[in-house]
Protein backbone atom coordinates (compact mmCIF):
# COMPACT_ATOMS: atom_id res chain seq x y z
CA UNK A 1 0.00 0.00 0.00
CA UNK A 2 0.87 3.97 -0.48
CA UNK A 3 2.63 5.05 2.73
CA UNK A 4 3.85 8.66 2.27
CA UNK A 5 4.17 11.43 -0.91
CA UNK A 6 6.61 13.83 -1.11
CA UNK A 7 6.26 16.23 -3.46
CA UNK A 8 8.42 19.44 -4.22
CA UNK A 9 8.43 22.26 -6.84
CA UNK A 10 5.82 20.53 -8.63
CA UNK A 11 3.60 23.03 -10.65
CA UNK A 12 2.10 24.77 -8.11
CA UNK A 13 3.14 22.75 -5.35
CA UNK A 14 6.14 24.04 -3.46
CA UNK A 15 6.59 21.55 -0.88
CA UNK A 16 4.34 18.76 0.26
CA UNK A 17 4.66 15.95 2.57
CA UNK A 18 1.39 13.76 3.02
CA UNK A 19 1.29 10.38 4.95
CA UNK A 20 -1.53 7.47 3.75
CA UNK A 21 -3.01 4.91 5.76
CA UNK A 22 -5.28 1.47 5.32
CA UNK A 23 -9.20 2.09 3.80
CA UNK A 24 -9.99 4.99 1.93
CA UNK A 25 -8.62 8.14 2.07
CA UNK A 26 -10.68 10.96 -0.05
CA UNK A 27 -8.99 14.03 -1.68
CA UNK A 28 -11.39 16.99 -1.48
CA UNK A 29 -11.09 20.91 -2.57
CA UNK A 30 -12.50 23.64 -4.48
CA UNK A 31 -12.14 23.75 -8.04
CA UNK A 32 -8.99 24.47 -9.59
CA UNK A 33 -7.20 24.01 -5.93
CA UNK A 34 -5.04 21.04 -7.82
CA UNK A 35 -6.76 17.89 -6.34
CA UNK A 36 -5.13 16.36 -9.31
CA UNK A 37 -1.43 17.25 -8.86
CA UNK A 38 -0.94 14.31 -6.19
CA UNK A 39 -2.09 11.76 -8.65
CA UNK A 40 -0.28 13.45 -11.69
CA UNK A 41 2.92 13.16 -9.32
CA UNK A 42 2.20 9.84 -8.21
CA UNK A 43 1.98 8.74 -12.14
CA UNK A 44 5.36 10.54 -13.05
CA UNK A 45 6.74 8.29 -9.97
CA UNK A 46 4.94 4.74 -11.96
CA UNK A 47 6.78 5.89 -15.67
CA UNK A 48 4.38 8.46 -16.87
CA UNK A 49 6.35 10.75 -19.45
CA UNK A 50 7.87 13.85 -18.13
CA UNK A 51 7.01 17.35 -18.89
CA UNK A 52 9.60 20.11 -17.92
CA UNK A 53 6.63 22.47 -18.00
CA UNK A 54 5.54 20.84 -14.58
CA UNK A 55 8.61 22.21 -12.49
CA UNK A 56 7.28 24.70 -10.39
CA UNK A 57 8.23 28.43 -12.22
CA UNK A 58 12.08 29.55 -11.19
CA UNK A 59 12.93 26.40 -9.89
CA UNK A 60 15.93 23.98 -11.44
CA UNK A 61 14.07 21.15 -10.65
CA UNK A 62 10.81 18.59 -9.07
CA UNK A 63 11.37 15.68 -7.17
CA UNK A 64 8.72 12.99 -6.17
CA UNK A 65 9.41 10.21 -3.97
CA UNK A 66 6.27 7.83 -2.84
CA UNK A 67 6.86 4.90 0.05
CA UNK A 68 5.14 1.92 -0.65
CA UNK A 69 4.77 -1.28 1.70
CA UNK A 70 5.38 -4.06 0.30
CA UNK A 71 5.46 -6.63 3.02
CA UNK A 72 2.30 -8.46 1.80
CA UNK A 73 2.91 -8.17 -2.19
CA UNK A 74 4.25 -10.62 -3.12
CA UNK A 75 4.78 -9.85 -6.98
CA UNK A 76 6.20 -7.05 -6.02
CA UNK A 77 8.99 -8.54 -3.69
CA UNK A 78 9.70 -10.71 -6.33
CA UNK A 79 10.54 -8.25 -8.93
CA UNK A 80 12.43 -5.84 -6.67
CA UNK A 81 14.52 -9.53 -5.70
CA UNK A 82 14.93 -10.47 -8.90
CA UNK A 83 16.95 -7.09 -9.63
CA UNK A 84 18.71 -7.09 -6.15
CA UNK A 85 16.72 -3.94 -5.40
CA UNK A 86 14.97 -6.00 -2.24
CA UNK A 87 15.07 -3.39 1.10
CA UNK A 88 13.26 -4.58 3.45
CA UNK A 89 9.01 -4.00 3.50
CA UNK A 90 9.40 -0.51 1.97
CA UNK A 91 9.92 0.17 -1.65
CA UNK A 92 10.87 3.87 -2.78
CA UNK A 93 9.84 5.11 -5.82
CA UNK A 94 12.05 8.58 -6.76
CA UNK A 95 11.22 10.87 -9.97
CA UNK A 96 13.26 14.20 -10.33
CA UNK A 97 12.49 15.97 -13.61
CA UNK A 98 14.67 19.19 -14.46
CA UNK A 99 13.45 22.42 -16.19
CA UNK A 100 15.72 21.64 -19.28
CA UNK A 101 13.84 18.39 -19.46
CA UNK A 102 16.34 15.48 -18.05
CA UNK A 103 14.77 13.14 -16.33
CA UNK A 104 15.59 10.39 -13.81
CA UNK A 105 14.00 7.77 -11.98
CA UNK A 106 15.37 5.77 -8.78
CA UNK A 107 13.93 3.07 -7.56
CA UNK A 108 15.37 2.32 -3.50
CA UNK A 109 18.21 4.29 -4.11
CA UNK A 110 19.05 2.84 -7.60
CA UNK A 111 19.24 4.84 -10.38
CA UNK A 112 16.51 2.62 -12.73
CA UNK A 113 14.90 3.08 -15.98
CA UNK A 114 10.99 4.59 -17.01
CA UNK A 115 9.84 1.38 -17.78
CA UNK A 116 11.00 -0.74 -15.06
CA UNK A 117 9.03 1.92 -12.60
CA UNK A 118 6.32 1.51 -14.83
CA UNK A 119 6.18 -1.90 -14.34
CA UNK A 120 6.95 -2.27 -10.80
CA UNK A 121 3.93 0.41 -10.56
CA UNK A 122 1.90 -1.83 -12.23
CA UNK A 123 2.30 -4.31 -9.56
CA UNK A 124 1.65 -1.62 -6.43
CA UNK A 125 -1.35 0.62 -7.52
CA UNK A 126 -3.86 1.41 -10.27
CA UNK A 127 -5.14 4.41 -11.13
CA UNK A 128 -8.48 4.92 -12.47
CA UNK A 129 -9.35 8.16 -14.24
CA UNK A 130 -11.93 9.25 -16.91
CA UNK A 131 -9.12 8.95 -19.72
CA UNK A 132 -9.20 6.55 -22.74
CA UNK A 133 -5.71 4.84 -21.77
CA UNK A 134 -6.75 3.65 -18.33
CA UNK A 135 -5.85 0.24 -17.67
CA UNK A 136 -9.20 -1.05 -18.31
CA UNK A 137 -9.61 -0.38 -21.60
CA UNK A 138 -6.78 -2.97 -22.16
CA UNK A 139 -7.36 -6.22 -23.18
CA UNK A 140 -4.53 -7.40 -21.57
CA UNK A 141 -5.69 -5.81 -18.55
CA UNK A 142 -9.32 -7.41 -19.17
CA UNK A 143 -8.09 -11.02 -19.50
CA UNK A 144 -5.96 -10.55 -15.99
CA UNK A 145 -9.04 -9.52 -14.75
CA UNK A 146 -11.02 -12.50 -15.75
CA UNK A 147 -8.13 -14.71 -14.56
CA UNK A 148 -8.37 -13.04 -11.40
CA UNK A 149 -11.77 -13.25 -10.46
CA UNK A 150 -12.04 -17.13 -11.47
CA UNK A 151 -8.99 -17.29 -9.35
CA UNK A 152 -7.17 -19.53 -11.70
CA UNK A 153 -3.75 -17.69 -12.36
CA UNK A 154 -1.64 -21.22 -11.91
CA UNK A 155 -3.13 -22.79 -14.89
CA UNK A 156 -2.91 -19.54 -16.87
CA UNK A 157 0.51 -19.38 -16.57
CA UNK A 158 1.10 -23.44 -17.34
CA UNK A 159 -0.83 -22.85 -20.29
CA UNK A 160 1.43 -19.81 -21.07
CA UNK A 161 4.70 -21.80 -20.43
CA UNK A 162 3.28 -24.57 -22.07
CA UNK A 163 2.30 -22.25 -25.45
CA UNK A 164 5.44 -20.14 -25.63
CA UNK A 165 8.24 -23.51 -25.30
CA UNK A 166 5.52 -24.92 -27.82
CA UNK A 167 6.23 -21.70 -30.13
CA UNK A 168 9.74 -21.32 -29.75
CA UNK A 169 10.77 -25.19 -30.31
CA UNK A 170 8.57 -24.54 -33.50
CA UNK A 171 10.14 -21.28 -34.47
CA UNK A 172 13.52 -23.98 -34.27
CA UNK A 173 12.10 -26.85 -36.50
CA UNK A 174 10.48 -24.15 -39.20
CA UNK A 175 14.02 -23.20 -39.68
CA UNK A 176 15.87 -26.69 -39.93
CA UNK A 177 13.21 -28.09 -42.02
CA UNK A 178 13.17 -25.09 -44.36
CA UNK A 179 16.91 -24.89 -44.65
CA UNK A 180 16.94 -28.95 -45.19
CA UNK A 181 17.69 -28.59 -49.21
CA UNK A 182 20.57 -26.33 -48.29
CA UNK A 183 21.62 -27.82 -45.43
CA UNK A 184 22.29 -30.85 -47.57
CA UNK A 185 23.89 -29.32 -50.10
CA UNK A 186 26.14 -27.52 -48.05
CA UNK A 187 27.05 -30.61 -45.85
CA UNK A 188 28.66 -32.39 -49.04
CA UNK A 189 30.88 -29.10 -49.95
CA UNK A 190 31.65 -29.00 -46.39
CA UNK A 191 32.55 -33.14 -46.44
CA UNK A 192 34.61 -32.39 -49.67
CA UNK A 193 36.59 -29.33 -48.29
CA UNK A 194 36.98 -31.48 -44.83
CA UNK A 195 38.24 -34.54 -46.74
CA UNK A 196 40.72 -32.36 -48.96
CA UNK A 197 42.05 -30.53 -46.08
CA UNK A 198 42.53 -33.86 -44.22
CA UNK A 199 44.51 -35.18 -46.60
CA UNK A 200 46.56 -32.18 -46.91
CA UNK A 201 47.31 -32.98 -43.15
CA UNK A 202 49.32 -29.34 -42.80
CA UNK A 203 50.94 -29.56 -39.18
CA UNK A 204 50.90 -26.59 -36.91
CA UNK A 205 54.38 -24.65 -37.76
CA UNK A 206 54.87 -27.17 -40.82
CA UNK A 207 54.26 -23.76 -43.52
CA UNK A 208 56.97 -21.19 -41.99
CA UNK A 209 59.76 -24.15 -41.48
CA UNK A 210 59.01 -25.30 -45.15
CA UNK A 211 59.34 -21.53 -46.24
CA UNK A 212 62.68 -21.03 -44.06
CA UNK A 213 64.04 -24.46 -45.96
CA UNK A 214 62.73 -23.46 -49.09
CA UNK A 215 64.90 -20.20 -49.21
CA UNK A 216 67.83 -22.32 -47.67
CA UNK A 217 67.52 -25.02 -50.91
CA UNK A 218 67.23 -22.38 -53.92
CA UNK A 219 70.54 -20.52 -52.10
CA UNK A 220 72.29 -23.54 -51.80
CA UNK A 221 75.05 -22.74 -53.81
CA UNK A 222 75.49 -18.81 -53.23
CA UNK A 223 75.18 -19.16 -49.25
CA UNK A 224 78.12 -22.48 -49.51
CA UNK A 225 80.08 -19.71 -51.29
CA UNK A 226 79.63 -16.84 -49.35
CA UNK A 227 80.46 -19.30 -46.25
CA UNK A 228 83.68 -20.48 -47.56
CA UNK A 229 84.94 -16.46 -48.09
CA UNK A 230 83.52 -16.09 -44.90
CA UNK A 231 85.38 -18.66 -43.45
CA UNK A 232 88.69 -18.11 -45.27
CA UNK A 233 88.85 -14.35 -43.97
CA UNK A 234 88.40 -15.49 -40.56
CA UNK A 235 91.52 -17.76 -40.81
CA UNK A 236 93.57 -14.80 -42.29
CA UNK A 237 92.43 -12.19 -39.83
CA UNK A 238 93.38 -14.59 -36.77
CA UNK A 239 96.92 -15.52 -38.19
CA UNK A 240 97.56 -11.84 -38.11
CA UNK A 241 95.77 -11.17 -34.93
CA UNK A 242 97.78 -13.83 -33.41
CA UNK A 243 100.88 -12.39 -35.03
CA UNK A 244 100.31 -9.11 -33.32
CA UNK A 245 99.86 -10.54 -30.44
CA UNK A 246 103.30 -12.15 -30.39
CA UNK A 247 104.90 -8.71 -31.41
CA UNK A 248 103.18 -7.04 -28.17
CA UNK A 249 104.36 -9.86 -25.76
CA UNK A 250 107.81 -8.50 -25.48
CA UNK A 251 108.92 -7.22 -22.31
CA UNK A 252 109.18 -3.45 -23.41
CA UNK A 253 105.62 -3.40 -23.96
CA UNK A 254 104.80 -2.85 -20.72
CA UNK A 255 102.77 -0.37 -19.90
CA UNK A 256 98.59 -0.37 -19.11
CA UNK A 257 97.79 0.13 -22.47
CA UNK A 258 100.11 -2.72 -24.18
CA UNK A 259 98.70 -4.48 -21.69
CA UNK A 260 95.15 -3.68 -22.69
CA UNK A 261 95.77 -4.01 -26.16
CA UNK A 262 97.21 -7.95 -25.17
CA UNK A 263 94.07 -8.65 -23.79
CA UNK A 264 91.65 -7.46 -26.75
CA UNK A 265 94.33 -9.09 -29.59
CA UNK A 266 93.57 -12.37 -27.19
CA UNK A 267 89.91 -12.30 -26.90
CA UNK A 268 89.77 -11.13 -30.42
CA UNK A 269 91.75 -14.35 -31.66
CA UNK A 270 89.87 -16.58 -29.38
CA UNK A 271 86.00 -14.99 -31.07
CA UNK A 272 87.68 -15.50 -34.45
CA UNK A 273 88.73 -18.96 -34.01
CA UNK A 274 84.78 -19.81 -32.51
CA UNK A 275 83.00 -17.80 -35.43
CA UNK A 276 85.19 -20.16 -37.63
CA UNK A 277 83.96 -23.22 -35.68
CA UNK A 278 80.27 -22.22 -36.59
CA UNK A 279 80.78 -21.23 -40.07
CA UNK A 280 82.06 -24.25 -40.70
CA UNK A 281 79.09 -25.95 -38.77
CA UNK A 282 76.64 -23.54 -41.01
CA UNK A 283 78.49 -25.24 -44.19
CA UNK A 284 78.37 -28.77 -42.86
CA UNK A 285 74.11 -28.25 -42.64
CA UNK A 286 73.99 -26.22 -46.41
CA UNK A 287 72.70 -29.06 -48.73
CA UNK A 288 73.13 -28.82 -52.37
CA UNK A 289 70.05 -31.23 -53.03
CA UNK A 290 67.77 -30.68 -56.16
CA UNK A 291 65.60 -33.52 -55.33
CA UNK A 292 64.72 -32.17 -51.94
CA UNK A 293 64.21 -28.74 -53.49
CA UNK A 294 61.34 -30.37 -55.64
CA UNK A 295 60.03 -31.97 -52.48
CA UNK A 296 59.58 -28.61 -50.99
CA UNK A 297 58.48 -26.65 -53.70
CA UNK A 298 55.52 -29.16 -54.19
CA UNK A 299 54.54 -29.09 -50.41
CA UNK A 300 54.27 -25.18 -50.81
CA UNK A 301 52.24 -25.50 -53.82
CA UNK A 302 50.07 -27.56 -52.37
CA UNK A 303 49.39 -25.57 -49.44
CA UNK A 304 49.30 -22.32 -51.84
CA UNK A 305 46.28 -23.59 -53.83
CA UNK A 306 44.10 -24.85 -51.27
CA UNK A 307 44.18 -21.56 -49.62
CA UNK A 308 43.36 -19.56 -52.85
CA UNK A 309 40.87 -21.93 -53.60
CA UNK A 310 39.19 -20.81 -50.23
CA UNK A 311 40.50 -17.36 -50.29
CA UNK A 312 42.55 -17.17 -46.98
CA UNK A 313 46.55 -16.49 -46.17
CA UNK A 314 47.87 -19.49 -46.44
CA UNK A 315 48.84 -19.30 -42.33
CA UNK A 316 44.86 -19.13 -41.83
CA UNK A 317 44.08 -22.63 -42.94
CA UNK A 318 44.72 -24.60 -40.08
CA UNK A 319 42.07 -22.42 -38.42
CA UNK A 320 39.81 -22.51 -42.01
CA UNK A 321 40.21 -26.30 -41.09
CA UNK A 322 38.65 -26.53 -37.54
CA UNK A 323 35.88 -24.48 -38.53
CA UNK A 324 34.67 -26.65 -41.44
CA UNK A 325 34.81 -29.42 -39.74
CA UNK A 326 33.01 -28.42 -36.35
CA UNK A 327 30.59 -26.63 -38.91
CA UNK A 328 30.40 -30.28 -40.98
CA UNK A 329 29.53 -31.90 -37.19
CA UNK A 330 26.77 -29.61 -36.61
CA UNK A 331 24.64 -30.16 -39.65
CA UNK A 332 25.08 -33.88 -39.34
CA UNK A 333 23.26 -33.90 -36.07
CA UNK A 334 20.49 -31.53 -37.74
CA UNK A 335 18.47 -34.71 -38.35
CA UNK A 336 18.45 -35.98 -34.98
CA UNK A 337 17.54 -32.72 -33.90
CA UNK A 338 14.75 -32.62 -35.83
CA UNK A 339 13.33 -35.64 -34.69
CA UNK A 340 14.06 -34.44 -31.10
CA UNK A 341 11.99 -31.56 -31.59
CA UNK A 342 9.09 -33.28 -33.29
CA UNK A 343 8.19 -35.36 -30.35
CA UNK A 344 9.04 -32.74 -28.11
CA UNK A 345 6.22 -29.95 -29.88
CA UNK A 346 3.45 -33.27 -29.57
CA UNK A 347 4.27 -33.60 -25.74
CA UNK A 348 3.85 -29.75 -25.22
CA UNK A 349 0.70 -29.55 -27.86
CA UNK A 350 -0.65 -32.16 -25.83
CA UNK A 351 -0.22 -30.35 -22.72
CA UNK A 352 -1.29 -27.26 -23.84
CA UNK A 353 -4.78 -28.69 -25.01
CA UNK A 354 -5.42 -30.07 -21.84
CA UNK A 355 -4.50 -26.81 -19.99
CA UNK A 356 -6.28 -24.72 -22.30
CA UNK A 357 -9.77 -26.46 -23.18
CA UNK A 358 -9.72 -25.95 -18.96
CA UNK A 359 -9.27 -22.51 -18.73
CA UNK A 360 -11.14 -21.85 -21.54
CA UNK A 361 -14.14 -23.69 -19.11
CA UNK A 362 -13.30 -21.70 -16.17
CA UNK A 363 -13.17 -18.74 -18.35
CA UNK A 364 -16.67 -18.98 -19.27
CA UNK A 365 -17.98 -19.92 -16.31
CA UNK A 366 -16.29 -17.10 -14.19
CA UNK A 367 -17.47 -14.12 -17.30
CA UNK A 368 -21.04 -15.34 -16.21
CA UNK A 369 -21.20 -14.85 -12.81
CA UNK A 370 -18.87 -11.07 -13.40
CA UNK A 371 -21.45 -10.27 -15.97
CA UNK A 372 -24.06 -10.49 -13.02
CA UNK A 373 -22.03 -8.96 -10.16
CA UNK A 374 -20.87 -5.93 -12.05
CA UNK A 375 -24.63 -5.66 -14.07
CA UNK A 376 -26.19 -5.64 -10.45
CA UNK A 377 -23.78 -3.28 -9.29
CA UNK A 378 -24.15 -0.65 -12.60
CA UNK A 379 -27.97 -1.08 -12.06
CA UNK A 380 -27.50 0.77 -8.55
CA UNK A 381 -25.41 3.39 -10.25
CA UNK A 382 -27.83 4.66 -12.75
CA UNK A 383 -26.59 2.36 -15.12
CA UNK A 384 -30.05 0.31 -14.83
CA UNK A 385 -30.80 -0.28 -18.58
CA UNK A 386 -26.76 -1.03 -19.26
CA UNK A 387 -26.02 -4.40 -20.46
CA UNK A 388 -22.22 -5.48 -19.31
CA UNK A 389 -21.07 -8.81 -21.07
CA UNK A 390 -17.60 -10.63 -21.24
CA UNK A 391 -16.55 -11.89 -24.69
CA UNK A 392 -14.58 -14.80 -24.86
CA UNK A 393 -14.41 -15.15 -29.35
CA UNK A 394 -11.86 -18.05 -30.59
CA UNK A 395 -8.87 -16.86 -31.79
CA UNK A 396 -8.53 -17.63 -35.51
CA UNK A 397 -5.35 -19.95 -34.89
CA UNK A 398 -5.62 -23.24 -33.22
CA UNK A 399 -1.59 -23.06 -32.46
CA UNK A 400 -0.69 -22.92 -29.01
CA UNK A 401 -0.96 -19.17 -27.67
CA UNK A 402 0.40 -17.79 -24.49
CA UNK A 403 -2.72 -16.77 -23.40
CA UNK A 404 -5.27 -19.86 -24.49
CA UNK A 405 -7.46 -20.47 -26.94
CA UNK A 406 -9.84 -17.45 -26.92
CA UNK A 407 -9.07 -13.68 -26.03
CA UNK A 408 -10.90 -11.93 -23.80
CA UNK A 409 -12.84 -8.38 -24.38
CA UNK A 410 -15.81 -6.07 -21.96
CA UNK A 411 -18.34 -5.17 -24.14
CA UNK A 412 -20.74 -2.43 -22.75
CA UNK A 413 -24.58 -1.85 -24.16
CA UNK A 414 -25.69 1.53 -23.04
CA UNK A 415 -29.01 1.89 -24.60
CA UNK A 416 -31.81 -0.71 -24.17
CA UNK A 417 -31.59 -2.77 -27.75
CA UNK A 418 -28.39 -1.69 -28.63
CA UNK A 419 -25.41 -4.41 -29.69
CA UNK A 420 -22.77 -4.18 -27.07
CA UNK A 421 -19.93 -3.13 -28.28
CA UNK A 422 -16.04 -2.56 -26.91
CA UNK A 423 -15.40 -0.30 -23.76
CA UNK A 424 -13.47 2.38 -25.60
CA UNK A 425 -15.86 2.56 -28.56
CA UNK A 426 -19.11 3.59 -26.68
CA UNK A 427 -18.33 4.23 -22.77
CA UNK A 428 -18.34 7.87 -21.75
CA UNK A 429 -15.75 9.09 -19.34
CA UNK A 430 -18.53 9.12 -16.29
CA UNK A 431 -19.89 5.59 -17.43
CA UNK A 432 -16.18 4.10 -17.94
CA UNK A 433 -15.44 5.12 -14.45
CA UNK A 434 -18.26 3.44 -12.65
CA UNK A 435 -17.97 0.19 -15.03
CA UNK A 436 -14.41 -0.11 -14.11
CA UNK A 437 -15.76 0.93 -10.33
CA UNK A 438 -18.25 -1.82 -10.52
CA UNK A 439 -15.83 -4.56 -11.74
CA UNK A 440 -12.94 -3.80 -9.44
CA UNK A 441 -15.29 -4.21 -6.37
CA UNK A 442 -16.64 -7.42 -7.84
CA UNK A 443 -12.84 -8.71 -8.34
CA UNK A 444 -11.05 -6.46 -5.28
CA UNK A 445 -11.33 -9.80 -2.92
CA UNK A 446 -9.10 -11.59 -5.63
CA UNK A 447 -7.06 -8.86 -6.86
CA UNK A 448 -3.48 -8.75 -6.06
CA UNK A 449 -3.17 -5.20 -6.18
CA UNK A 450 -2.96 -3.30 -2.76
CA UNK A 451 -4.12 -0.10 -3.77
CA UNK A 452 -6.33 1.48 -6.04
CA UNK A 453 -6.89 5.33 -6.88
CA UNK A 454 -10.00 6.66 -8.59
CA UNK A 455 -9.94 10.11 -10.17
CA UNK A 456 -13.31 11.59 -10.00
CA UNK A 457 -15.18 8.56 -10.93
CA UNK A 458 -18.26 10.13 -9.32
CA UNK A 459 -18.50 12.46 -12.31
CA UNK A 460 -22.28 13.19 -13.70
CA UNK A 461 -24.15 11.66 -11.13
CA UNK A 462 -25.42 12.73 -7.72
CA UNK A 463 -28.14 12.40 -5.05
CA UNK A 464 -28.43 8.33 -3.92
CA UNK A 465 -26.18 7.34 -6.63
CA UNK A 466 -23.47 9.39 -5.15
CA UNK A 467 -24.28 7.91 -1.75
CA UNK A 468 -23.87 3.99 -3.64
CA UNK A 469 -20.75 5.18 -5.40
CA UNK A 470 -19.09 6.51 -1.54
CA UNK A 471 -20.35 3.11 -0.35
CA UNK A 472 -18.61 0.81 -3.11
CA UNK A 473 -15.47 3.19 -2.27
CA UNK A 474 -15.56 2.13 1.33
CA UNK A 475 -16.70 -1.19 0.46
CA UNK A 476 -13.54 -1.85 -1.36
CA UNK A 477 -11.09 -0.45 0.67
CA UNK A 478 -11.96 -3.52 3.12
CA UNK A 479 -10.24 -5.68 0.44
CA UNK A 480 -7.41 -2.98 -0.54
CA UNK A 481 -6.45 0.73 0.54
CA UNK A 482 -8.60 3.41 -1.76
CA UNK A 483 -7.23 6.79 -3.25
CA UNK A 484 -10.49 9.27 -4.36
CA UNK A 485 -10.10 12.87 -5.66
CA UNK A 486 -14.16 13.87 -4.98
CA UNK A 487 -16.33 16.81 -5.47
CA UNK A 488 -19.43 15.14 -3.74
CA UNK A 489 -19.76 15.04 -0.13
CA UNK A 490 -21.73 11.75 -0.52
CA UNK A 491 -18.55 10.33 -1.49
CA UNK A 492 -16.27 12.04 0.40
CA UNK A 493 -17.88 11.19 3.31
CA UNK A 494 -17.39 7.87 3.37
CA UNK A 495 -13.77 7.86 3.59
CA UNK A 496 -11.76 6.58 6.62
CA UNK A 497 -9.18 9.64 6.31
CA UNK A 498 -10.31 12.68 4.49
CA UNK A 499 -7.61 15.29 2.84
CA UNK A 500 -8.28 18.90 1.38
CA UNK A 501 -6.31 20.61 -1.05
CA UNK A 502 -6.49 24.43 -0.73
CA UNK A 503 -4.62 26.66 -3.31
CA UNK A 504 -3.30 30.59 -1.99
CA UNK A 505 -2.59 32.90 -4.29
CA UNK A 506 -1.05 36.34 -3.97
CA UNK A 507 0.29 38.81 -6.51
CA UNK A 508 3.69 37.18 -7.47
CA UNK A 509 2.66 33.00 -6.71
CA UNK A 510 0.40 30.15 -5.94
CA UNK A 511 1.22 27.31 -4.26
CA UNK A 512 -0.81 24.68 -3.03
CA UNK A 513 -0.93 22.92 0.07
CA UNK A 514 -3.03 19.70 1.66
CA UNK A 515 -3.67 18.99 4.48
CA UNK A 516 -5.51 16.24 6.82
CA UNK A 517 -8.69 17.03 8.39
CA UNK A 518 -10.65 15.46 11.46
CA UNK A 519 -13.65 16.65 13.95
CA UNK A 520 -15.02 20.11 12.47
CA UNK A 521 -12.62 20.62 10.30
CA UNK A 522 -13.93 17.76 8.41
CA UNK A 523 -17.32 18.60 9.23
CA UNK A 524 -17.41 22.13 8.07
CA UNK A 525 -15.69 20.62 4.17
CA UNK A 526 -18.84 18.94 3.49
CA UNK A 527 -20.96 21.45 4.85
CA UNK A 528 -19.18 23.07 2.24
CA UNK A 529 -19.42 20.62 -0.50
CA UNK A 530 -22.87 20.39 0.19
CA UNK A 531 -24.21 24.08 0.19
CA UNK A 532 -21.55 26.09 -1.57
CA UNK A 533 -19.95 29.63 0.06
CA UNK A 534 -23.00 30.05 2.03
CA UNK A 535 -22.14 27.96 5.27
CA UNK A 536 -25.38 27.59 7.23
CA UNK A 537 -26.18 25.60 10.54
CA UNK A 538 -28.84 23.70 8.38
CA UNK A 539 -25.46 22.25 6.00
CA UNK A 540 -23.44 22.00 9.11
CA UNK A 541 -26.31 19.31 10.81
CA UNK A 542 -26.74 17.96 6.96
CA UNK A 543 -23.01 16.84 6.75
CA UNK A 544 -22.11 15.67 10.49
CA UNK A 545 -25.11 13.72 9.43
CA UNK A 546 -23.21 12.28 6.80
CA UNK A 547 -20.44 11.85 8.99
CA UNK A 548 -22.31 9.84 11.42
CA UNK A 549 -24.26 7.42 8.59
CA UNK A 550 -20.82 6.37 7.44
CA UNK A 551 -19.02 5.74 10.72
CA UNK A 552 -22.27 3.37 11.69
CA UNK A 553 -23.28 1.67 8.36
CA UNK A 554 -22.02 -1.09 6.91
CA UNK A 555 -21.35 -1.09 3.24
CA UNK A 556 -23.35 -2.55 1.77
CA UNK A 557 -24.68 -3.08 -2.22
Amino acid sequence: MLTHISIQNYTIVEALEMEFSEGMTVITGETGAGKSIMLDALSLCLGDRADPKAVRHGEERAEITAAFDVAGNSAARDWLAGRDLLQGDECLLRRVVTAEGRSRAYINGSASTVQDCAELGGLLIDIHSQHAHQSLLRKGVQRQLLDAFANHRELARSVEHSASDWLRQQRELELLTGARDEQTARAQLLAYQVEELDALALKDGELTELEAELKQLANAEDILRSAHQALEMCEEYESGTRRALHLMEDDTHNSRAATSARELLDSAAIQLQEARSEIQHHIDAVEVNPERLQEVEQRLEAIYDIARKHRVQPEQLAELHASLAEEATSLAGGSARIEELEQSLAVLAKAYEADAGKLSAQRAKAARKLEKDAGRILATLAMEHCRFEIALPQRESRAPHPQGREEVELLISTNPGSAAQPLAKIASGGELSRISLAVQVVTASKSALPCMVFDEVDVGIGGAVAEVVGRLLRQLAADTQVLCVTHLPQVASQGHQHLQVTKVSNRKSAHTTLSQLDGDARTEEVARMLGGVKMTEQTLAHAREMLAQAEEAQPAV
